[in-house]
């Protein structure tokens, strides 16, 4: 990981220290990453992730998975409710949310959407 951290430092033309200033994280805790002795947990990487515009999966593989959705049954439950005009909505859904997770938020939304009407 680090290896690929350190790839998108001088791909950007940033310093580690740069990146915990812009990102509030400590620059010790970039020091142990570095060192192998810490394993930054999701939030910090998602951080990091975010600064140089890339996925987690990215810092951590090198690779960009295909899609958002780890579950593929989840991915399609996802587009139908962004595909409903009457059930669009901002959302920001756990790549690794359950299809059933995601089927009770469509019945949900579909239950206030009737209430509403009715």
């Amino acid at each position: 990981m680090w290896e690929i951290f350190e790839k998108l430092c001088k791909e950007r033309g940033v310093t580690p220290y740069r990146v915990c200033e812009e990102t509030g994280i400590k620059t010790s805790a970039m020091s142990g990453w570095k060192a192998g002795k810490y394993k930054f947990k999701t939030e910090k990487l998602k951080l990091i992730a975010d600064y140089f515009g890339v996925t987690v999966d990215y810092l951590l593989t090198g690779e960009e998975q295909e899609g958002y959705y780890v579950n593929p049954e989840t991915a399609e439950m996802a587009q139908k409710l962004f595909e409903n005009k009457d059930l669009r909505l901002l959302f920001d859904a756990a790549e690794d949310a359950s299809p059933e997770d995601l089927k009770l938020v469509h019945q949900m939304l579909l239950a206030l959407k009737s209430k509403e009407r009715g």
